[in-house]
């Protein structure tokens, strides 16, 4: 079970006892499924990030106008906006971490190694090119010509 360490905690410690619970809380916040959603989706962090900025915004609005937070709030229209700009944010965010993440399709790069592959087959390999070209084309025929005319003529 892990602990918050608090400033209290710290100042006792030792600090190897210090970096061990350091160390303890970093695995544990790794091994949790939003954390590791955190880390790989870079959506999920731009919405965090926007509803953050949003709230901030309206924050500062409401409260740095001399009329009142709860005044702003209800009559302010920016205000209002950037709190709707922010639930919004946060809504597409809670989304985002209830479906599961994508999976890279394998399949996609399979075949674009493959292709790649045969082409470069078709590039060094004489018999591979003519194998080819005899099964789009059919196969070459060989003919000898011979002509009627003759040289000089007579």
């Amino acid at each position: 079970m892990s602990q918050l360490l608090t400033i209290e905690g710290v100042k006792g410690m030792s600090k190897s006892k210090t970096a061990d619970r350091a160390g303890d809380l970093y695995s544990a916040a790794r091994e949790n499924p939003y954390v590791q959603r955190l880390i790989e989706d870079e959506e999920l962090r731009e919405n965090l990030r926007d509803a953050f900025e949003s709230a901030k915004g309206a924050y500062g609005r409401a409260t740095g106008n001399g009329k009142g937070a709860v005044k702003a709030v209800t009559s302010d229209k920016k205000v209002q906006k950037e709190m709707r700009k922010a639930a919004e944010n946060l809504q597409e965010a809670t989304e985002r971490l209830r479906k599961p993440p994508k999976r890279k399709s394998r399949l996609g790069r399979l075949i674009l190694l493959g292709i790649a592959a045969t082409v470069l087959a078709l590039i060094i390999s004489e018999d591979a090119r003519k194998t080819v070209l005899d099964a789009l084309f059919g196969a070459e025929e060989e003919f000898e010509y011979t002509s009627t005319t003759s040289i000089n003529g007579s």
